[in-house]
C-alpha cells in the first residue's frame, strides 16, 4: 500500500519509507492525477497541466511517455499489485487511490465529519480536527502549484483547512479551553486579518480568559482595518460579539457559536 500527500510537498510513502518524484513534469502529472481523487483527466487536461502553452511536438507521444515513466515507478514501488494504478478510460487518464491512501481526502472527510457532529461531541471534534489539521506539512503541494486545476484543488484544500480550523476553535471554546487557544488563535488571526470569524473567536476566548478589554481592542481594531483596506463596516455576527461582550451575555462563556442564542443588536 503506498500514501499519498499533497497537504506540503508531493510525497509517496511506502512501507520502506518515502520516495522521491523527480522532474517537474513527473511531479505535475502526479499531483493533477491525484487531486482529481480517482475521476479520470483528458489528455489535453495532462497536458495543458504539464506544459501551459509550451506543449511539445507530438504532444500525444510525449505524454505517453511520462505515463509510461509513472507506471513503472509506481510498478517498482508495489512490485506486488497485480494491476497498474495508472489506467486509460474513454475519459482520460485515472490514477487508482484507495481508501485511506490520499492525505487531502482524509482531510475532507474529517472536516464534512465534524460540520455533522453533534455539539456533545466537542471533545471528539476537537481532537479528530486537531489530528486532521497535523497531516498540514506545509502549502499544498509544497508552494509547487502547477497547472489551473492543480491550483484549484490547492485553494479548495486551503479553504477546508481555514475551516477545520474555525471548527475546532469552536469546540475548544466550547469546552471551555479559552486560555488554552489563545495564542493560536492570536496567530491565526494575525495571518488572515479580513476573516472575521477567526475575529470573533479570538474576541471569545480573550472574553473568557478574562481579558475583557484587549477583545474590545480586536474588535476596534478590526473594524478600523476592514474599513481601511475594503472601506466595509463589521459584519453583523462580529458585532453582536462586540455586544455580548460589552453586556457580559453568559452565553459567551457557553456555546461559542452566539448568534442565535444573543439578543438581537
Amino acid at each position: 500500500m503506498l500514501r499519498f500527500s499533497v497537504l506540503g510537498a508531493l510525497e509517496i510513502c511506502t512501507a520502506a519509507g518515502p520516495a522521491d518524484v523527480s522532474g517537474d513534469l513527473q511531479r505535475t502529472l502526479v499531483q493533477t492525477l491525484l487531486v482529481s481523487e480517482g475521476r479520470p483527466v483528458s489528455g489535453e487536461g495532462l497536458a495543458e497541466e504539464m506544459w501551459g502553452e509550451a506543449v511539445p511536438d507530438r504532444q500525444a507521444n510525449a505524454l505517453q511517455a511520462h505515463i509510461s515513466r509513472l507506471r513503472r515507478r509506481l510498478r517498482a514501488l508495489e512490485p506486488d499489485r497485480p494491476a497498474s494504478r495508472v489506467t486509460i478510460h474513454p475519459a482520460g487518464y485515472r490514477l487508482s487511490v484507495g481508501e485511506g491512501e490520499l492525505d487531502a481526502a482524509e482531510f475532507v472527510r474529517a472536516v464534512r465529519q465534524a460540520e455533522t457532529a453533534p455539539d456533545r461531541d466537542a471533545a471528539r471534534t476537537a481532537r479528530s480536527l486537531g489530528e486532521a489539521l497535523a497531516l498540514w506539512r506545509g502549502p499544498v503541494f509544497g508552494g509547487f502549484p502547477g497547472g489551473t486545476l492543480c491550483q484549484l484543488a490547492g485553494a479548495r484544500y486551503e479553504e477546508y483547512r481555514m475551516r477545520a480550523m474555525e471548527l475546532r476553535f469552536d469546540a475548544e471554546l466550547r469546552l471551555g479551553r479559552h486560555a488554552a487557544v489563545l495564542a493560536e488563535l492570536a496567530e491565526v488571526h494575525t495571518n488572515h486579518p479580513l476573516r472575521e470569524r477567526f475575529c470573533e473567536q479570538l474576541m471569545i476566548a480573550l472574553y473568557g480568559a478574562g481579558r475583557q478589554a484587549d477583545a474590545l481592542d480586536v474588535f476596534r481594531r478590526m473594524r478600523r482595518h476592514l474599513d481601511d483596506e475594503l472601506g466595509i463596516q463589521p459584519s453583523p455576527a462580529l458585532r453582536k460579539v462586540e455586544t455580548a461582550i460589552l453586556s457580559h451575555d453568559p452565553a459567551l462563556t457557553g456555546d461559542p457559536r452566539i448568534h442565535t442564542p444573543l439578543q438581537p443588536v
